[in-house]
């Protein structure tokens, strides 16, 4: 097996449930990991350019959930590397409005 990964994509989008984020917007961190068999003399070929894209079209249109981005980027990764047999995205929405301090809440899909 060989896995292809993109971590610490950083992006800013207006995503979340709080009226105040779809105006402010947040902070999210991207992880992508695509792993693809590797038989044969010829390793197959992952670009990460493309990873990142999908990632960055992806969180362009505002919603609520970070599920709902996290289920998307997978989708489309697998659709675009079907050889793909595994992919794991996680996304981690940077200092989420609690009146907290916390570094950041996270979600996780793998499959």
């Amino acid at each position: 097996m060989l896995t292809v990964s993109i971590h610490g994509i950083q992006l800013h989008a207006y995503i979340g449930l709080y009226p105040e984020e779809k105006v402010t917007g947040n902070n999210f961190e991207v992880d992508v990991d695509v792993t693809v068999p590797s038989r044969g003399e010829k390793l197959p070929f992952v670009d990460y350019a493309i990873v990142h894209k999908i990632v960055s079209d992806t969180f362009l249109t505002p919603g609520d959930l970070i599920e709902t981005y996290v289920e998307l980027v997978h989708k489309t990764v697998k659709e675009r590397f079907p050889i793909a047999e595994k992919v794991k995205v996680t996304v981690r929405k940077l200092q989420p409005p609690l009146g907290g301090d916390v570094r950041y809440a996270q979600v996780c899909y793998e499959g």
